[in-house]
């Protein structure tokens, strides 16, 4: 049971990315039903099936990656999984399944190993908290737009469409200038989700710019092993050249003693060398 346990917890960042999605999808379905708003129930509909996509993804990697594909399905609530992957209002509920389960799962990893993989892995946290971030710029800046826009005769941003086109070629710092706000309010929310949006999708660009250019693992550790090869060959060289150092040391004392022993016997002991002058 432990051994299905460990199986079931992927990762920490990547845990509590689905719970933060999971999260909003609630608070989604929960607006679905208080704003009576057409355009914005549009936006929401969206975002959501932008969210349903991502845990469809997350239902076949747990079923793939499962030991027992069939322990999953059932034993882990599998089939859960796979109905709140479903776009519609009525399988949302399920999503609720999704934050026990990750709740379940964090309190059974502790806060000592999440804290460990944190610190181990803060490139893939701060990635998913920026595609999460990101995912809620869009949403609630696309909603704020239509909302300050749609009521003034010069608006080119009059619904969910143009809002959510808007969000996105200026989080992408596109900006074909083709849907601009017009009302004093909507700048004002253009100047929020500019300075937001263009920062974040920098960070996604510099992400991936890194993981392309950086060396693969199995790159760095060939080049580690190469580096270790080569200090262990000049570790190899310099005690060759330690011990024959020290066997011409030897060689120079044997020779010295046999030019002396020489010496005393042609010259004599107490005999100090005459000058041949």
């Amino acid at each position: 049971m432990l051994k299905e346990r460990n199986e079931e917890y992927k990762n920490t960042n990547y845990e509590i990315f689905i719970l933060a999605l999971s999260i909003l999808s609630i608070v989604n379905w929960v607006l679905y039903f208080i704003i009576g708003d057409e355009d914005m129930l549009h936006v929401i509909f969206a975002i959501d099936l932008v969210l349903s996509v991502i845990f469809l993804g997350d239902f076949l990697y747990r079923l793939f990656t499962a030991e027992s594909k069939r322990g999953y399905f059932f034993r882990q609530y599998g089939w859960l999984d796979l109905l709140s992957s479903l776009p519609f209002p009525q399988a949302k509920i399920a999503r609720l399944g999704r934050i026990i389960r990750e709740l379940r799962l964090m309190r059974e990893h502790g806060s000592k190993g999440m804290v460990r993989e944190f610190i181990r892995s803060r490139a893939g946290t701060a990635m998913l908290a920026v595609i999460f971030l990101i995912i809620l710029v869009l949403e609630f800046g696309s909603m704020a737009m239509v909302y300050a826009e749609r009521n003034s005769p010069t608006a080119t941003i009059t619904t969910a469409g143009d809002a959510l086109w808007w969000s996105i070629v200026t989080i992408s710092t596109v900006g074909y200038g083709d849907a601009v706000p017009t009302t004093n309010i909507g700048r004002a929310i253009g100047v929020l989700v500019i300075s937001v949006g263009v920062g974040l999708f920098g960070v996604v660009t510099g992400f991936l710019a890194n993981n392309f250019l950086a060396p693969t693992k199995h790159e760095t550790k060939e080049r580690m092993d190469q580096e270790t090869e080569s200090r262990s060959d000049s570790r190899a060289i310099l005690e060759e050249v330690k011990r024959l150092r020290l066997e011409q040391e030897k060689a120079n004392a044997e020779f010295n003693a046999k030019l002396e022993a020489l010496s005393s016997i042609l010259i004599g002991p107490d005999r100090p060398m005459s000058d041949p002058n």
